[in-house]
């Protein structure tokens, strides 16, 4: 499901919305280390699964800043933003990792629009929550309270 904003009025109107969920994406090691070269994180936890596989997930996870970025990845799939001139990433108001994503696990990020508030003329400041959950898991990977600001036609 997409929903598609063209204006700060019709950001406004989303206020509650839930945009539904993603399709699944499978944590690959080679995303794990890929990560871990970007940052400079090369804990054992993450990057040496026979170690992990002795520690206590059993097996390697991604990094929870990892899996926080994937909010950008999955947020395209569940808002579409029309007529937009310009959008930035404004920050994060919470971020929380309640269970690690271990390597091969599928994720998908599920939204909800918390909050709109008008900015300048043209603008629209957005908050979605994007909650990345984990395949047959009780608890999600993240949830992060992304905040946006777009800039309509």
């Amino acid at each position: 499901m997409s929903l598609a904003f063209d204006s700060v009025s019709s950001a406004l109107a989303a206020i509650g919305q839930d945009l539904g969920a993603t399709e699944w994406l499978t944590m690959t090691q080679d995303r794990i280390d890929k990560f871990a070269d970007a940052t400079g994180d090369h804990q054992w936890i993450h990057v040496d699964p026979v170690r992990s596989a002795a520690g206590p997930f059993g097996a390697c996870v991604a990094h929870g800043y990892l899996t926080q970025s994937l909010a950008s990845y999955f947020l395209p799939d569940l808002v579409r933003w029309n007529r937009l001139k310009m959008g930035l990433n404004y920050g994060c108001d919470k971020v929380r990792f309640p269970a690690p994503v271990r390597v091969d696990a599928r994720i998908r990020g599920r939204g909800l629009v918390l909050a709109a508030v008008p900015v300048g003329e043209d603008g629209v400041q957005v908050t979605i929550r994007v909650t990345i959950e984990i395949e047959g898991g009780d608890k999600p990977a993240c949830v992060v309270d992304t905040v946006s600001r777009l800039f309509f036609e």
